[in-house]
């Protein structure tokens, strides 16, 4: 079974939202900068995923495609090359947290799998603080 890693989205509310901050980088890879680099990359390369956190929620993965570390001593940083095919996952419901951690596939939510799934992005709507409702866009 493969080894992701799951992160927090800073900055973006969607996963449309992060889509379009992408798309005037063009050409370049999709790169996802840290300070730390994972020391089990070689687990991650072996078909895992980037599971991206919005708002509390998991809504979607990447698949990771290179680690390298860049730079030395304190300046050094980890890129992570990310596919650029953003996968729709089933919301789960995760805790605020520092960083990345490590996420283990038994942990991992299932794919949307239908094309109207994929096409149609889950939107939050909070009727209370304990409670939310996921409607389609």
């Amino acid at each position: 079974m493969p080894l992701h890693l799951i992160k927090l989205v800073v900055g973006c509310d969607t996963v449309e939202d992060l889509i379009a901050w992408r798309r005037p980088q063009g050409s370049e890879p999709w790169i996802l900068r840290t300070r730390q680099t994972p020391k089990r990359a070689a687990e991650l390369l072996d078909g895992g995923s980037v599971y991206r956190v919005f708002k509390g929620l998991v809504l979607c993965r990447q698949r990771i495609l290179d680690i390298n570390t860049v730079g030395e001593g304190q300046a050094a940083r980890c890129q992570v090359t990310l596919d650029e095919e953003v996968v729709l996952t089933q919301p789960l419901p995760r805790r605020p947290f520092q960083g990345w951690r490590y996420f283990e596939a038994k942990d991992a939510p299932a794919d949307l799998a239908s094309p109207v799934q994929i096409t149609a992005v889950p939107s939050l709507s909070t009727t209370s603080s304990n409670s939310r409702i996921f409607a389609s866009k």
